[in-house]
């Protein structure tokens, strides 16, 4: 924004009128905006519509993900006491109610 603000100050100092300066940079980047919304698909009414769904699909994703982790971190958690009960069977001699 400095380098704007030192632009619009040089361009005042040199006879442009600060209003017509201000009114060309806000055309400029609505212009710049469109175009930018256009160049991705997103410059009709269905825009805003688009967006909500695209992030409703990303906190799904999300959601699929921290779901899929807990899954995995609770299995390996219960596989791992799993081992350890059977180890501690097998230390104290019990491994022969394991075979029946």
């Amino acid at each position: 924004m400095t380098m704007l603000a030192a632009l619009l100050s040089q361009a005042e100092g040199q006879g442009a009128d600060l209003i017509t300066l201000r009114a060309l940079i806000e055309e400029a980047t609505e212009a710049g905006a469109a175009r930018a919304l256009a160049s991705i698909g997103l410059h009709d009414e269905r825009a805003g519509a688009d967006i909500v769904e695209l992030r409703e699909l990303i906190q799904g994703w999300r959601d699929a993900k921290r779901s899929a982790l807990a899954a995995v971190v609770t299995w390996a958690i219960r596989a791992a006491v799993a081992a350890l009960l059977v180890a501690i069977a097998a230390r104290l001699g019990m491994t022969d109610l394991i075979h029946r």
